[in-house]
């Protein structure tokens, strides 16, 4: 992330997916980078727009993690049912996403450096709008 600019961004960023996606990591991550970061808890939310009722974001990153991964990362004793409660709860989150990033193969680094260099993407994007 050393190559990334360092200034301070003011865009809103809320952070969505699964427990044991990587959300809050990834928050902690961006907040070097940019003003207002929230990770959502969206997946324990049955009102299918809290993301944006909460934040509000100008962006919203939604983290992809499989089931199996998800109890490898948080040592989660859940089901494979209530892991798909939580997928259904994020589905809204997931269509009106602007990134998706599957986290399943990738570290904590690798995460913020994709998130990173969409990010870029996606204002460069609206600054040409």
């Amino acid at each position: 992330m050393g190559r990334m600019d360092t200034t301070m961004h003011t865009i809103r960023i809320g952070i969505v997916g699964p427990c044991g996606a990587g959300k809050s990591s990834l928050a902690a991550k961006l907040s070097q980078h940019y003003s207002t970061v929230r990770a959502i808890a969206q997946e324990h939310s049955y009102v299918p727009t809290m993301w944006r009722q909460i934040t509000n974001p100008d962006v919203l990153i939604y983290l992809d993690a499989s089931y199996p991964v998800t109890i490898q990362r948080r040592k989660l004793d859940w089901t494979e049912a209530e892991y798909q409660i939580e997928l259904d709860r994020l589905a809204h989150a997931r269509t009106n996403a602007d990134i998706t990033i599957a986290t399943d193969s990738l570290d904590l680094d690798q995460v913020a450096e994709k998130a990173l260099l969409e990010l870029e993407k996606f204002t460069a994007s609206k600054r040409q709008a």
